[in-house]
């Protein structure tokens, strides 16, 4: 079982033998091949009048979570899939004294002081998964132990660059609509890594000639290896992928659990 996308990726790639020339499991040639993440890091925000001489008091709610409507009611766009919004509602303000690294009753009494409240919307889309966006074994450079290092060549596409134009508008669209004032957009650019929801290079699927892993997250190649991170994903959706590794790992170990007991591997 291996941790991370790329930790997975490093050791695959270079565990080579006669057998398998260009990484244990890779004779379908995509290993380390189809690295997604999410791309984020823009949005918009608005002003929310009406509270400045009021405070929020007990257990205050979480943010807001507007899960992917691209697919709803007919919506067509110029590129495919999508894009959710993470977001909530705060006083501004409230942050510069944690930097200030305060303690006592006049903290206390400084982070309970009303004041201007705004809204903000962030979005995080969807990456297509493209063969050429890969990592590899650099064989050129070594580390400090003299081991080769993993490369990386990824980027965001026209896809994801059509995405960001609407990921921006309709945050605002949204405020504007639920009657918020003085509304902003904002797009801090955003390239693969930033996210840290690595995807892909040992992509799953049915036919051996086309992916690595079964749907156990097995290696078709290689029946008692199981890759069971976000490497065997094979399109990165637009959500926090945690709880999906989470539920492919507890499946994986059952089905390799079982497949011991019966000696199969």
């Amino acid at each position: 079982m291996c941790a991370s996308t790329l930790a997975s990726a490093f050791i695959l790639l270079n565990s080579v033998d006669e057998s398998f020339p260009d990484g244990i499991g890779n004779t379908s040639g995509q290993l380390g091949h189809n690295l997604m993440d999410h791309h984020f890091r823009c949005g918009a925000s608005a002003k929310v009048d009406g509270y400045e001489d009021k405070y929020y008091y007990g257990r205050r709610p979480n943010g807001i979570y507007i899960p992917r409507f691209r697919n709803l009611f007919g919506d067509k766009r110029d590129y495919v899939r999508g894009f959710g919004y993470q977001g909530g509602a705060s006083r501004e303000g409230w942050a510069k004294e944690v930097a200030e690294l305060n303690i006592g009753g006049e903290f206390k009494d400084a982070l309970c002081e009303p004041g201007q409240w705004s809204m903000g919307m962030g979005a995080f889309g969807e990456m297509l998964p493209y063969y050429e966006n890969r990592v590899f074994i650099d064989k050129s450079k070594q580390d400090k132990w003299g081991q080769p290092v993993l490369a990386i060549d990824c980027e965001l596409k026209e896809n994801e660059k059509k995405m960001r134009v609407d990921m921006v508008n309709d945050a605002a669209e949204m405020l504007e609509v639920a009657g918020f004032k003085k509304i902003n957009t904002y797009d801090n650019g955003s390239f693969p890594g930033m996210a840290i929801h690595e995807m892909g290079t040992a992509r799953m699927g049915r036919d051996p000639k086309t992916s690595v892993l079964n749907r156990w997250n097995q290696m078709h190649d290689v029946p008692n290896v199981f890759v069971t991170d976000g490497s065997c994903m094979t399109s990165a959706a637009c959500q926090n992928p945690s709880l999906t590794y989470m539920a492919l790992t507890a499946r994986a170990a059952d089905f390799a659990v079982n497949e011991l007991k019966k000696g199969n591997l």
